[in-house]
């Protein structure tokens, strides 16, 4: 999984004129799945997405985590994080998983963030989306979590 993470003052989603997630300040993730991902990736990425120390601290340093600051989090699919552009002028989506793959993935991703005490706002899956965002700082991000590769001896 692939997470584009920034920190934000405030981040809203909408679908056509209904605000779909909307958060304060924290976190906006959007999320990629491609085709080797599972639930123990998408837990481990909500473990990082909650303990990724990314606000300032009382010293003004990146000290602190979004689990430390009662930050919000809103959670968007984006397939397009996992565009191949090496060849040619049209993007390659091949290494996306397949939206019945994904979509599951995506709330695993939202229930474990969950799970660990946060707020969690989302987009709609699939829906055409219009993200709204004021980065903070600006702070961005490009998180990647792969499965562990099990070696057979």
């Amino acid at each position: 999984m692939r997470a584009l993470v920034q920190r934000v003052t405030e981040a809203r989603v909408r679908v056509g004129d209904e605000i779909v997630g909307e958060i304060g300040p924290g976190l906006c993730v959007l999320v990629g799945v491609t085709h080797d991902d599972d639930e123990t990736v998408a837990a481990k990425l909500a473990r990082k997405l909650w303990n990724l120390r990314v606000f300032p601290d009382a010293d003004g340093v990146m000290g602190r985590s979004v689990a430390e600051t009662d930050g919000e989090l809103l959670v968007v699919s984006q397939f397009t994080l996992y565009a191949d552009t090496h060849k040619g002028r049209r993007p390659s989506w091949s290494a996306a998983a397949p939206p019945e793959a994904a979509e599951p993935l995506c709330g695993a991703l939202v229930a474990e963030l969950r799970r660990l005490g946060a707020t969690v706002a989302t987009g709609r899956f699939g829906a055409d989306m219009r993200v709204a965002l004021e980065n903070d700082g600006p702070v961005t991000l490009l998180l990647e979590v792969k499965p562990r590769k099990v070696i057979n001896q």
